[in-house]
Order: structure tokens, then sequence, then C-alpha cells
């Protein structure tokens, strides 16, 4: 007797993460049809560097901000922070409560694809739009400040330690919209997560401004991971000896979000699918 075996393909890598490649190029040719809020971020952005350059010139012509950092690199730091939130501000998984405020969540959970992966393509695709802003963000951006660059190894560590923070950020957005599947609404938390992320991360003011033991706490943060680790590796207040644990850190944070989210996720589709009978 002949036994028929049928086998499924198996499929390459590059297969599988087609589909989330053109969910992210669909996401950025998206983003890009809102020019005037393309501008408007852009514009947002100088008003913001302004400010704070005002601020910073005030607090050190009055002696009264802390020693140890010149004022050319605070205010680098400062620029080089909101050139930074150009990216970390962009939350692609917001699509997740307007999904289950839709009732679209069911039928998304029933595609042959795996929904955090769409959402982390999508955000990605948003990212990468408003990655191509900071170039003319930076060129307005001298106009007002001068930016310290460090060196090209410097650079390399900076860029990495900001694509783990990337990371982290999206791990914490992504559970904060995942509270929805409880609520159906995530206002109230996200408003207190941002601010106490905010003020708590670094990219307002450098955490090592914050005194004694208050500052070993706010840097063991996951928020510390998000801006002030990149910017600390930038600025150079950590060295090249630090690299490994800084970034360990921020990928520890990363894994433990991570592991939290599938914990999250998968009580989250056994609600909708108790919900849906």
């Amino acid at each position: 007797m002949t036994v028929i075996r049928f086998e499924h393909p198996r499929r390459s890598l590059s297969d599988v993460l087609a589909p989330y490649v053109a969910f992210a190029a669909k996401a950025f040719s998206r983003e890009a049809t809102y020019r005037m809020e393309v501008f408007t971020n852009v514009g947002s952005l100088i008003v913001r560097l302004y400010l704070m350059k005002m601020v910073w010139v005030a607090l050190y012509a009055q002696n009264a901000a802390p020693a140890g950092v010149p004022l050319h690199a605070i205010l680098t730091y400062t620029c080089v922070a909101l050139l930074m939130s150009l990216v970390l501000e962009i939350d692609g998984t917001r699509a997740i409560r307007e999904k289950i405020r839709e009732g679209t969540i069911a039928t998304d959970l029933m595609k042959p694809i795996s929904l955090p992966m769409y959402f982390f393509s999508d955000g990605v695709g948003m990212t990468l739009l408003h990655g191509v802003l900071i170039v003319p963000a930076l060129l307005l951006s001298l106009f007002i400040v001068r930016i310290d660059v460090p060196s090209p190894s410097v650079l390399a560590a900076f860029a990495l330690s900001f694509l783990l923070g990337y990371f982290v950020n999206f791990m914490l957005n992504f559970l904060m919209n995942c509270v929805a599947f409880w609520t159906l609404e995530t206002f109230a938390i996200q408003l207190v997560v941002r601010w106490v992320s905010d003020l708590l991360s670094g990219q307002i003011v450098p955490l090592i401004f914050f005194p004694g033991v208050l500052q070993r706490i706010v840097l063991a943060l996951p928020f510390a991971a998000i801006y002030s680790t990149p910017l600390l590796i930038y600025l150079g207040k950590i060295p090249p000896s630090g690299y490994l644990g800084a970034m360990a850190a921020q990928a520890g944070w990363a894994a433990a979000f991570a592991l939290l989210s599938a914990l999250v996720w998968r009580a989250a589709q056994r609600r909708v699918v108790v919900q849906g009978g």
C-alpha cells in the first residue's frame, strides 16, 4: 500500500516577515499623507527646543543648575532628547484600543498573522517616517543650539542603546493599551504613565541631576532605559567600560516587558473568546 504524505512546505524567514514588511510600508505611506501634521511636529519641536534653551540659559546664569554638566552639554542633551521624542512618542499600539471599541479585534484574531507583530510593524512604519523628519528638524535645531558630536564609536553605542530603548518603550505602550481588553478605555492610565515616564525617563531633566539615593532609584527604573541611558552614553557620562552593563539593563527590561506582554496578551485573547460566547 502506498501511503501519501502531505507535508506543509517550510516557509523561509523572509516569507514569514514579508507581510509585516508590507504592513510597515503601508503605515509609512499612510503617515506621509498627513503632511500638515508632519510640519506641525517639526515646528513644535523647534519651539520646545527654543523654550528649553531659554530655561537652561536662565538657570545657568543664576547658578541654579547642578554642577558638573556645562551649559553646552545640557543644550546638546535637550536637543538630542527632543529629536529622540520624534520617534519615541509614536505609539503604534494605540490601534489595540480602537479595534476593541469598534469590535474588529475578534475578526483580527482569526487572521493568519501575529497581531502583536502587526502592531509592531505598523509602529515601525510610522517611526521610519518620523525618523526621516529628524534630518530637517536637526538642521533647524542647529540655528538655535550648537550640538556636540561624539566619536563614531560613541555614536554607534548610542544608536544601539536607542534601539533597545525603543523596544522598552514599545512594550510599555503595548501593555498600557492591552488594558483596554478589560476597561475599554486607557486614557487615564496612559496619562499617568506618560506623565511619570516624561519625568523619570530623563527626557526633560537629566536623571543625574537627581540627588543621592533618589538618583540611584530613578536610574534603576525601566523609564530610564528609554531616554536616559542612550543620552548619558551620547554625553559620555556612561564611559565605554559601562556600556555593557547599561545595555544589559535595557535588554533585561525589554525581555521582562516582553514576557509580561505575552502573558497579558494570552489572557486578553481568552477574554475575547469568553465575551464572544
